[in-house]
């Protein structure tokens, strides 16, 4: 999985490289300012892409003596390092959309924006799909983030056409300033919903999925000699999780055949998914009535 991971990443590294300089080399060309800020937005994907990479290494890593349960929630960690950095290329792009000289861009600046709209809605769909197909929380978080550089270039895009129009109306003359702080806001946003998702899993949070649980359930019931489920708290660690479940058992059964029914018991829960990779397991007797 750690070889997926880095594969998908390293894809998005050099497509944001070359989407970054064509960006900023063609906006330097025909003194596009809101072009040239649209490709340093796209470098903010090469820093968080990096994260991604060592957080996704050092999530990977087995347990040991401090670390139990692995080092699964840094997964979680650099997600949250993600976000604060989609928050902070928000903020960049406000402050320097205020600041901005109403410069009318060459037609090019629309053709170019076009082109990279395409290739970078073609890039996050694949990252976020991988991350889906993976379950891993990093590759979403950037892929989400790859999504903010197709809104801010379809901004540029927009822009660079309607000031096209600034003979016919001087109002035309600021839609790059006005498009750019609407980005800015949309890009806060994004990096808030990604803060917000993943502060939640670093402090400890349960599986949600019902249909997932409730298939997981099922494989418990169905496992000979477990009478009924008393509880199960599903949390989860990153690319992994932690079960906690406690059943009940035939009250006569001995010790021996109570260890059996538990092996078999967690050996039929890794099948149904090898995720949940800390397991513990508490029987107790079943309550006859008198």
């Amino acid at each position: 999985m750690e070889k997926k991971i880095t594969s998908v990443m390293i894809v998005s590294v050099i497509t944001n490289i070359f989407l970054a300089l064509i960006k900023i080399c063609t906006g330097i060309i025909y003194t596009s300012g809101a072009l040239i800020s649209d490709g340093v937005h796209s470098f903010s994907d090469l820093i968080t892409d990096a994260v991604a990479i060592i957080g996704g290494r050092m999530a990977m890593k087995p347990a040991d003596r401090e670390h139990p349960y692995g080092h699964g929630r840094i997964e979680y960690l650099t997600s949250l390092i993600i976000g604060i950095v989609i928050v902070g290329v928000g903020v960049g792009v406000i402050y320097n959309a205020l600041g901005h000289n109403i410069v009318v861009p060459s037609i090019l600046v629309a053709v170019i924006s076009f082109i990279t709209i395409i290739a970078k809605l073609l890039l996050s769909s694949y990252i976020i799909h991988q991350g889906k197909k993976l379950n891993n929380n990093i590759l979403i978080a950037s892929g989400h983030e790859s999504r903010t550089d197709v809104i801010s270039s379809i901004v540029v895009l927009i822009s660079a056409l309607l000031m096209q129009l600034g003979s016919v109306h001087k109002y035309f003359l600021y839609a790059d300033i006005i498009a750019s702080i609407i980005v800015g806001l949309f890009i806060i946003k994004v990096g808030y919903s990604v803060l917000k998702e993943n502060a939640s899993t670093v402090l400890g949070e349960q599986e949600t999925d019902y249909a997932y649980i409730n298939g997981l359930k099922d494989v418990i019931k169905r496992t000979s000699g477990v009478i009924k489920i008393k509880d199960l708290v599903l949390m989860k660690y990153g690319h992994q999780s932690s079960l906690d479940l406690t059943v009940i058992m035939d009250g006569d059964l001995s010790l021996k055949e109570a260890h059996h029914i538990a092996d078999l018991l967690e050996s039929k829960i890794k099948e149904y998914n090898a995720t949940i990779a800390f397991i513990n397991i508490h029987a107790e007797p079943l309550e006859k009535s008198n």
